[in-house]
């Protein structure tokens, strides 16, 4: 059949009607081609598909399609947002640290952005608190209790501005040495596990928290502009606010941060905002 004659059929008019059988009066009529009823008719599927697409997309009726599980979606969706609003949270409190090393090393210190923290983490984790066992707090005060009047202090070198007897914080070896050049701004000290640490001098606790790449840090202001930091600890003692004295337990040496290879302690020591070599004032040995 040649395409001519197949459209001429497919144009071709019936007479549909419906007659009064006792009367033959004609009650509806309507003339239709093929082309008219296949045209009708994919019109209608369309309609209704178009009307099922939207009802199980708007409605509930999506709950009974089979493999359809509305709650896990919502589970992943809000993991999504909990892993999210905890990489904000610990992006936060890394900036927060560097911001403590930049007034350390007298530059000015950057403004923290306000990171938007989603409501799952404001509803769950707003504060990161690292818990202690019963086991670390009896520890803990025992340290404290047995250094509460220890007040000996070793004398080392003198520096040419000012005179200082500086407490060792731990005795070991040191496994790495200051240098300024490749930004390692203190000693590593290497000693036995469970070791305590000790505050150099008097002074006052500044700082005091859990960080992603240095774990446990504390850090100490002294008198004449003289700043020390003890990174890695296990445990710290103090917290932010509280006097030490020189030789005092301020934290257990440990291994916490990502920057640690083993367990040591990485001693800074700042002077006027600059860094300088533990090594010229305390003996480690």
């Amino acid at each position: 059949m040649s395409k001519e004659k197949l459209i001429t059929r497919l144009r071709n008019k019936y007479l549909f009607s419906i007659t009064n059988e006792q009367s033959f009066e004609t009650l509806f009529s309507i003339r239709l081609s093929k082309l008219n009823i296949i045209s009708i008719s994919i019109s209608i599927v369309i309609i209704i598909t178009a009307t099922i697409i939207t009802a199980i997309a708007f409605t509930n009726l999506k709950e009974f399609i089979p493999g359809y599980d509305l709650n896990l979606r919502k589970k992943i969706v809000d993991n999504a947002i909990y892993v999210d609003s905890l990489e904000n949270e610990l992006n936060r409190r890394d900036r927060f640290f560097e911001s403590i090393q930049k007034v350390i090393n007298g530059k000015d210190q950057p403004e923290l952005e306000d990171t938007p923290i989603t409501d799952s983490i404001i509803n769950s984790n707003q504060n990161m608190e690292f818990n202690t066992s019963e086991e670390e707090e009896r520890f803990r005060s025992t340290i404290e209790e047995e250094e509460k009047f220890n007040l000996l202090v070793n004398t080392t070198e003198k520096n040419s501005n000012n005179n200082y007897k500086f407490f060792p914080p731990i005795s070991g070896f040191i496994s790495q040495e200051f240098n300024e050049n490749n930004n390692h701004y203190g000693v590593d000290i290497v000693a036995k596990p469970n070791t305590k640490v000790s505050t150099v001098l008097d002074g006052t606790v500044i700082f005091n928290a859990w960080t992603v790449r240095t774990g446990y840090v504390i850090t100490i202001q002294h008198r004449n502009n003289l700043i020390s930091t003890y990174k890695h600890n296990s445990v710290l003692l103090k917290k932010t606010g509280e006097h030490v004295k020189a030789g005092e337990a301020i934290a257990i040496l440990g291994n916490t941060g990502e920057l640690t290879t083993g367990i040591h302690l990485h001693f800074e020591l700042w002077k006027n905002g600059k860094a300088v070599n533990p090594e010229s004032y305390i003996k480690f040995k």
